[in-house]
């Protein structure tokens, strides 16, 4: 079962415990900007993180808020999907059609 969340420590306990990592996407990622965020799972089988490079927590959250967005995270699996606060917003009120 799948949680909407913004709350920055559930989000890194989620993550940490999974062995995730704050990253950004390599060719939007700058000194200047931090670019798409993500969180990757270096050690996970499967895993596709060649573009991305690993960031800190505050460089995440500041994004994350900045953007104003929520994550979809699944407590028993790796699933999580970055998305607008609005879309959450949206969705929570019935709208699974809702993206972004």
């Amino acid at each position: 079962m799948s949680e909407t969340t913004t709350d920055h420590d559930t989000i890194r306990k989620w993550a940490e415990s999974k062995g995730g990592k704050p990253a950004a996407v390599d060719r939007t990622h700058s000194e200047d900007d931090v670019g798409l965020i993500r969180i990757m799972f270096p050690d996970a089988p499967n895993s596709h993180h060649d573009h991305l490079v690993e960031i800190t927590w505050e460089e995440f959250f500041k994004e994350f808020e900045d953007r104003q967005l929520a994550l979809i995270l699944d407590e028993k699996s790796l699933f999580n999907k970055l998305i607008g606060r609005d879309t959450a917003e949206k969705r929570e009120h019935g709208d699974h059609k809702a993206h972004r």
